[in-house]
Parts: structure tokens; sequence; C-alpha cells
């Protein structure tokens, strides 16, 4: 015996016993990897596709939309309500007031209908980020990347916007996130092209979600106290929904392939019940020779856990291989998959089964222990 095994008789024994009945204790141990394995590679999945949903709407979360209600009388806000709302996003965020309506755009002998914008300040709404759209907006056109490619624009080129004529001032870039401002199929024109006062929407573009629910909340206080005259749209509330929908999924995921964990456990049970019943004769010699019923039941349980280590171990590597496989196969984005954060999976699941082994472990060793040991024998 090695020192290691004589400073831990207990796992030195379940190591002989296990390897003595290496196929039962394989067909032990493929129930833990299946069910480890089910339980990090859907978790996996569902927590990479959550963040990346997240990151692709993130957008949304920032935007509070403003409007006149139904029923306010008006279609549009008035510089009072532009006050109010700018005094409710003080310092935390950007308000772009905006003019919008639709008409028909040509250029080269081809035309289409579109939605047309009026702001001053572009970049700060539809600028994503690009230098190439200007800060402030006075004369000319701007126009989405779709209307460019259809109509074969450029910066330069002179379009025909509802019979006016204008130069195209600059591109937008294309918008890779979801926006309910349209603006790869729009163009956005100065605020003084539109000869109807007010505007028909305002737009903040808050510093963070929280800010955004903030500001929601300030243009609430400051113009619907006393009647409702303006309809406010925080689209944090369709973040908070769509992260809802996910967490709800990936509970609903993780509870299927669980059943798998639990289903590996009765295995467990099963196969070690049989081993003790085999190994009766054994445990009733033991206990003959003065080996206590604790380190009997030590040893068994030793087992259990042993099969449990193997298993988990095998089945949440396997899992986190897969779900990157998937990702550099598929559009999921692998940065989703490997986030800090996601290393709960793997390791819960390995702890998981550990425990499910050991539960699964527990009432046959106890039989064993606590049998006579004359009646052990007997059999």
């Amino acid at each position: 015996m090695t020192d290691r095994e004589s400073r831990f008789p207990a796992v030195a024994l379940a190591r002989r016993n296990i390897s003595r009945q290496r196929l039962r204790a394989a067909l032990a141990a493929l129930g833990i990897v299946i069910g480890v394995f089910a339980v990090v590679t859907l978790g996996l999945l569902g927590n990479a596709l959550s963040v990346a949903a997240t990151e692709e709407l993130g957008g949304l979360g920032d935007q509070v939309i403003v409007s006149p209600a139904q029923g306010s009388g008006t279609d549009t806000l008035d510089t009072r309500d532009l006050a109010a709302i700018q005094r409710a996003a003080d310092g935390r965020g950007t308000v772009i007031p905006l003019k919008t309506t639709g008409g028909s755009v040509s250029a080269g002998g081809g035309q289409t209908v579109t939605q047309i914008y009026g702001t001053d300040t572009p970049r700060a709404l539809f600028g994503n980020g690009s230098g190439a759209v200007p800060a402030t907006h006075r004369q000319g056109a701007i126009v989405g990347a779709d209307i460019a490619t259809e109509l074969g624009l450029r910066e330069g080129s002179t379009i025909t916007v509802e019979g006016n004529q204008y130069r195209v001032v600059a591109v937008l870039p294309e918008i890779a996130s979801i926006s309910p401002l349209q603006a790869d199929s729009a163009v956005v024109l100065p605020e003084e092209e539109f000869v109807t006062p007010g505007f028909s929407q305002v737009v903040v573009r808050a510093d963070s979600a929280a800010d955004a629910r903030a500001i929601a909340d300030g243009v609430e206080q400051r113009l619907n106290a006393r009647q409702e005259r303006v309809s406010v749209f925080s689209l944090t509330s369709v973040l908070d929904q769509i992260t809802e929908f996910f967490e709800l999924l990936n509970g609903f995921l993780l509870a299927i392939a669980s059943v798998s964990l639990v289903v590996a456990g009765v295995s467990i049970f099963n196969v070690m019940l049989m081993t003790v019943s085999e190994r009766r004769g054994e445990i009733g010699v033991l206990r003959a020779v003065g080996i206590h019923r604790q380190e009997v039941l030590r040893v068994l349980l030793v087992e259990a856990t042993l099969l449990g280590v193997v298993g988990g171990a095998i089945g949440a590597l396997l899992g986190v291989l897969t779900v990157v496989v998937v990702a550099l196969n598929t559009d999921l984005p692998l940065w989703a998959v490997l986030l800090p954060g996601n290393a709960v999976v793997p390791l819960g699941a390995f702890a998981f089964g550990i425990a499910i082994a050991l539960v699964g472990g527990i009432y046959p060793a106890y039989r064993a222990a606590w049998e006579p040991p004359v009646e052990a024998l007997r059999s």
C-alpha cells in the first residue's frame, strides 16, 4: 500500500472495488455523464443565446420615445413639451426631437416610397458610432443604406424628395441592431424643410437602461400629472420581457436536463444495491473481524462519490466542448459561450452530479453497514 493509500484507505479500497466491477461501474458512471452533459449543454446554450440576444437588442434598452397621446387633441409636441422632456433627461441622456412623414424619393430614373425624418442632430440618433454622419444638419439630405443601394446613391448625388431636390451629404451606416426607427430605409432632412410646427415625437437616447427608466418616469410625472398629454414608451420594457422569456426558457431546459441526472441517480442506486447484495458475505467478514460499521459506510459512499466525480467531470467537459463546437459552426457568438459567468453552469452541473451519485449510494451503504454480521455471513 502506498503512502497515499495508507492515508486514505477508504478511497483506495473503493477504487479497488470499482475496478473489480468495471462494466457495471462504467454503466452507472455513464448515467451521470449523460445527465451532466445534458445540463451543461442546454444550460450553456440557453445562457449564450440570452446574452447574444440581449447584446443584439441592447440598443432598444436605452431609448425612450415620447409622442402625443391619443385623445390629447394634438398630433404634435410643442416647445414646452420638449423643454419638460429635456429637464427629465438632464444628465441622463440626449434628447432628439423628430419630425416625421412619408413621401416619395427618386433619383436616376428610380423611385421609392420611404419614411422621411427631420432633425438637426442626426449623429446622435442615426450615427451608430460613425463619424460619417454629421453632428448637425442644416442642408442637403442624408439617406439610409438601403435607399442608397436601391437608387444607386452616394455622397454628392442628387435626389428628389416630394418634388424638392437635395444633394446627398452622407449615407447612414447600416444599422446592425434592431431599432424602432427604420434608418436603413429612410431619408433625413433638416427640421426647417418641414412646414408643420411642432414635433411628431421626441426620442431620448439614455446613458443606460436604468437612466431610461428614470427618464420615462420623469416625463410621465411632468407631462401626464393632470391629464394624459403624451404617450411614453420605454423600450427597456421590451428588453425586460425578452430577458424574462430567456430566463424561463433556461429554467425549462435545465429542468428537462435535470431529469437525466435523477435517472442517473436511480441507476447508481440500483448498481450500489446490487453490489451490496453480492458482497454481503464479504462485508459480514469485515464486520466480524472488527471493522466498524462507519468504515464500511464510508467505503461504500466513497465508491458512489467516485462514480459521480468521474461521470460529472467527463460530462461537464464534453458539454463545454460540444457548445464551443456549435458556436464555431453557427451564428452563435463564441464570446457569449466563453463568458466567465457561464463557468457556473459546468461547475454547478458537476457538483449536482456528485450529489446525485452520493444520494443514490446512501441507502445501500447504510443498509450494508448496519446489517448484523451474523446475518451477512449466513447469506
